[in-house]
């Protein structure tokens, strides 16, 4: 299984809906797992959840004001 693949196709869907992104940090590996259908082992999901997380630098989100994360994604992935 290709995990950057995965990273990558997570960063776009949370691009796209934002309101995923409150989901995704209360309840990672659901989120994953529910709305992306991923059924990794744990080591793996683990490798996906850092990856998101590292990519998308969540804490530098005011997740009240996610209007703004699509085009921080957009500059982040050079589109």
């Amino acid at each position: 299984m290709d995990i950057q693949k995965i990273i990558s196709d997570v960063i776009i869907r949370l691009s796209s809906q934002p309101d995923l992104i409150n989901s995704f940090l209360s309840n990672p590996v659901a989120l994953l797992e529910k709305t992306f259908g991923i059924d990794l082992p744990d080591e793996q999901i683990n490798q996906v959840i850092e990856g998101v997380k590292g990519q998308l630098d969540l804490s530098k989100f005011d997740l009240k004001d996610a209007a703004g994360l699509l085009d921080k994604l957009k500059g982040f992935l050079g589109k």
